[in-house]
């Protein structure tokens, strides 16, 4: 078994299709909310402490990210993706970007948070938590994001 979450393909093809799911945000994300049961959606409030309970919820619900990369799951994927990047935006600020030209990078095709060291790709953390199964992953990449921020490492 390979220790790596699978990539996802690039779903995202032109600028213009990025400038729509960024347009599309809180629609997308009130259609993600509808979709949870009612106690997970209670606790989603943007504070990092919340993305455990969104974690939890995807444990539960996917048994690897095999599961969630199901065709039937990109709704409940996409929208996993934005609750975590807007969790990290609204903490540590940020802005949304894509790489639609260099076929390279990594995160090609995929919205993908900026303004820190590291680009932070809110699709790869989500397949990756469920992955690792570690139920406090999200969480962690975020307090970890921000206090190298703080600290100017």
């Amino acid at each position: 078994m390979s220790s790596e979450a699978p990539v996802t393909e690039p779903a995202l093809t032109t600028r213009d299709d990025f400038e729509v799911w960024i347009v599309h945000m809180d629609d997308a994300l009130a259609e993600f909310f509808d979709q949870l049961p009612e106690d997970v959606r209670r606790s989603l409030d943007y504070a990092p402490r919340s993305l455990d309970s969104l974690e939890r919820w995807l444990l539960d619900r996917y048994s690897s990210p095999q599961a969630l990369l199901a065709p039937s799951e990109s709704t409940m994927l996409d929208g996993a993706a934005r609750y975590v990047g807007e969790t990290f935006r609204r903490t540590i600020g940020g802005r949304w970007t894509i790489d639609l030209d260099n076929k390279k990078n990594a995160y090609f095709g995929l919205p993908v948070l900026v303004g820190y060291r590291t680009p932070v790709a809110a699709m790869s953390l989500v397949t990756a938590s469920t992955h690792r199964r570690i139920g406090a992953y999200l969480r962690t990449v975020l307090e970890n994001t921000a206090a190298d921020e703080q600290s100017g490492a």
